[in-house]
C-alpha cells in the first residue's frame, strides 16, 4: 500500500512538472505562431490585391458554417481597388486555407494564393505552385469556374494537377464560393 502511494506521488510530481513546462512553452511560442500566421494573411492580401497598398477588414456576417471566414477591402491611396476573401475548402487530406483577390472594376479574379494546406506532398500539395494558382488571375467572377482533365482549359475552366482532382476541385470550390460572397454580400457595398 505504502508502494503504491509512493508511486502516485511520483507521477503526480512528474505529470504536474510537465504541465508546467508545456504551459510554458506555449506561453512563450503563442506570440511568435501569431504574427506568423497574421504576417501570412498580409502576404496573401499583397499577392491577391497587388494594387492595394492598405487593407481594411470587412464587418460583415459570417455564418460559423462558412467556408468564408474573413473579408478585407484592399484600398489605394484611400479608394477601394478590390476585396479579398479568405476561405477555407476541404481537399484531399483536410483544409485548404485560401485567399481570393477580387476586382470589381474588371469583374475577374485579381489572384488567389493558398495560405495553407495538409496535401500529399508531389501531389496536391502542387496547389501551391504558379503553374496552378496562376490560372485563376484574369478568370471572370460571372460564371462558376470548373475543372478539367487534359490541359485544354477554356475560360471558365481550370486545369486539374495531374493526379490531385480532388485538390484542384477543393481550390476551385473555395474560389467559386469565394465569388458568391463577394456578390451575395459585398457588391451591394462597392459605391458606399
Amino acid at each position: 500500500m505504502k508502494e503504491n502511494l509512493k508511486l502516485g506521488l511520483i507521477l503526480l510530481i512528474i505529470t504536474s512538472i510537465a504541465g508546467l513546462c508545456l504551459g510554458e512553452a506555449y506561453s512563450i511560442t503563442r506570440e511568435p505562431i501569431e504574427k506568423q500566421a497574421i504576417m501570412a494573411n498580409i502576404d496573401a492580401l499583397k499577392e491577391t490585391l497587388p494594387g492595394a497598398d492598405d487593407f481594411k477588414k470587412k464587418n460583415v456576417s459570417i455564418p460559423a458554417s462558412s467556408v468564408v471566414k474573413e473579408a478585407y477591402e484592399g484600398l489605394s491611396n484611400g479608394k477601394s481597388v478590390g476585396y479579398a476573401i479568405k476561405v477555407t475548402s476541404k481537399g484531399f487530406k483536410g483544409e485548404i486555407e485560401i485567399m481570393v483577390g477580387i476586382s470589381p472594376e474588371s469583374k475577374k479574379i485579381s489572384g488567389i494564393k493558398i495560405i495553407s494546406n495538409s496535401e500529399t506532398a508531389g501531389l496536391g500539395a502542387n496547389s501551391t505552385k504558379p503553374e496552378f494558382y496562376g490560372q485563376f488571375k484574369g478568370k471572370s467572377i460571372n460564371s462558376p469556374l470548373k475543372v478539367v482533365k487534359g490541359g485544354n482549359a477554356k475560360d471558365n475552366e481550370i486545369d486539374a494537377i495531374t493526379g490531385a482532382t480532388i485538390t484542384s476541385n477543393g481550390v476551385t470550390d473555395g474560389v467559386n464560393e469565394a465569388v458568391k460572397f463577394y456578390a451575395s454580400t459585398l457588391k451591394g457595398g462597392e459605391n458606399k
